[in-house]
């Protein structure tokens, strides 16, 4: 599974980027405002160190101002994703940078018929937003299982991009369900790592260690 950063803050993708465990950033509006600048500048600045898609949203809700709007993002960096909503002047748009080659992310996916005609428009992600099913009583992981069937049933090549995600279990389970990307909170990426049982662990170790008094750096 490849692991994309949901964020806007450089300061956060850089310590994350600098473990080799980044593949990936997704931003979109909300995120962007959220750091006070602007939001070429935000999106040029992640795409210098992060060699992965960086996807960038569109504002327009028509396809003429999508497609306009993608391409000036498409121009920032080679490795931009153009960012649309599952609408059907989205998936219009989705069709028009396919066929131009640049890869497009579409988001705001809350059905397995959705992504499949986000699949057929050429997307290159289809970003089902797994959290906010949860929060209305439906299955955020039903709908990877379901779209992960589908998309191997024809042959597909849409990556599946679980998003709105709030949990290491998100995680987890969206692995398990066979989603190709998780795009994550930074504080999320950091619980994947943590387990008591391993701070425990190295505790011990290190108490060991002391009582020995030795010292791998130390020469003699």
């Amino acid at each position: 599974m490849k692991f994309f950063v949901d964020t806007a803050d450089v300061a956060a993708i850089r310590e994350l980027a600098a473990t080799g465990l980044v593949d990936g950033v997704t931003t979109n509006p909300s995120l962007i405002a959220k750091s006070g600048r602007p939001f070429v500048e935000v999106v040029r600045e992640i795409a210098e160190f992060v060699p992965g898609p960086i996807s960038a949203e569109v504002t327009a809700t028509e396809a003429p101002q999508m497609i306009e709007e993608g391409l000036l993002l498409a121009d920032i960096a080679p490795n931009i994703a153009i960012k649309v909503p599952l609408t059907f002047e989205g998936l219009k748009a989705c069709a028009a940078f396919a066929e131009r080659d640049l890869m497009v992310n579409v988001t705001l996916c809350f059905s397995a018929n959705q992504a499949l005609l986000a699949a057929k428009a050429g997307a290159a992600f289809i970003s089902p937003f797994i959290g906010r099913l949860d929060d209305i009583g439906e299955d955020g992981m039903a709908l990877i299982e379901d779209i992960r069937i589908i998309y191997d049933n024809y042959g597909f090549d849409t990556e599946i991009l679980a998003a709105s995600i709030r949990s290491a279990d998100h995680v987890k389970h969206a692995a398990l369900a066979g989603a190709d990307v998780a795009t994550v909170p930074p504080q999320v990426l950091h619980e994947l790592v943590k387990h008591p049982l391993t701070d425990k662990g190295l505790d011990a170790f290190l108490k060991d260690w002391e009582t020995t008094g030795q010292s791998i750096l130390k020469k003699g």
